[in-house]
């Protein structure tokens, strides 16, 4: 695994809160991870029902939530962190309202459009590379984890996907907290290595929905989600990314029955849009 390079981001006025974090959940990939001093922002997506995005060869699909706020409505945002480049995770609102200097971490692939679009500090990661992030002492390592949007016939058609490991770090660089977020993936072989090279993971945040196109599956379906808890093994999962488009064909109670069938429901906590999950950490 390399290191790109380290990005030194300006300090806050407030002292980081090390022992509590939370994330908030705006609907679709879209949530605001607070950690250690760090707003950090996933796949910003504030369309509202009704609008459509384009998924490209003429794919449509209409958006049936809300937000659970308005891009205005955010707080300041350290950096972003973007699975890969569909208007469902990266939308016309971000791509107009967001300001052009926040940094960026995705594929490379996304990174190259979002240049186009003006977006001027962004950094590409391919799978197992790494970017550190430093906040005064508190520290940032940013992972790209391997994913796959569809399967291999559709390659062509799909733009690249990348999972993230967020761990955030001591000054002596010992990790206090991990996050995995799986990006639009299946699950594949490749997804087995995740826990071989990471053995402690805190939090999972699951993207599900069991996205289909002409018949074929691109995302997590309810089954997949709870084989992703098995292999992955994280402390707590999460779902996102659920019940907000028309290509979406797996409920989220699809995926509540499978998590009670597996009896991993205390390994589960789930959100609605606008709801908060708030963890604490252990001191170190």
């Amino acid at each position: 695994m390399s290191e790109i390079k380290t990005i030194v981001l300006p300090i806050g006025r407030e002292q980081p809160d090390v022992e509590n974090g939370s994330i908030f959940f705006v609907g679709t990939a879209t949530v605001i991870l607070r950690y250690a001093g760090f707003t950090i922002l996933t796949d910003p997506n504030f369309l509202h029902q009704g609008d459509h995005v384009h998924l490209g060869y003429g794919i449509r699909a209409t958006r049936t939530t809300n937000p659970a706020i308005e891009i205005e409505e955010l707080p300041p945002i350290d950096l972003l962190v973007l699975s890969h480049m569909h208007e469902d995770h990266f939308d016309r609102v971000a791509e107009e309202k967001l300001d052009k200097r926040i940094p960026i971490v995705s594929t490379q692939h996304a990174i190259a459009k979002l240049n186009k679009k003006g977006f001027n500090s962004t950094y590409a990661l391919e799978t197992w590379e790494k970017i550190t992030f430093t906040k005064g002492e508190e520290k940032l390592c940013i992972s790209a984890m391997p994913g796959t949007h569809g399967p291999a016939f559709l390659s062509a058609a799909l733009p690249p996907v990348m999972g993230s490991m967020l761990e955030f770090q001591t000054p002596a660089g010992k990790t206090r907290f991990r996050l995995y977020i799986t990006g639009d993936t299946l699950i594949t072989e490749q997804l087995k290595e995740i826990p071989k090279r990471y053995s402690d993971i805190d939090l999972g945040l699951l993207h599900l929905g069991g996205t289909m196109v002409f018949g074929v599956l691109l995302t997590m379906d309810a089954k997949q989600g709870v084989e992703a808890i098995q292999i992955i093994a994280p402390q707590t999962a999460i779902p996102i990314h659920y019940n907000d488009y028309t290509v979406f064909k797996s409920p989220l109670e699809d995926f509540m029955k499978a998590v009670s069938a597996a009896g991993l429901e205390e390994r589960v906590k789930y959100l609605s849009h606008g709801d908060t999950y708030t963890f604490k950490v252990s001191a170190t």
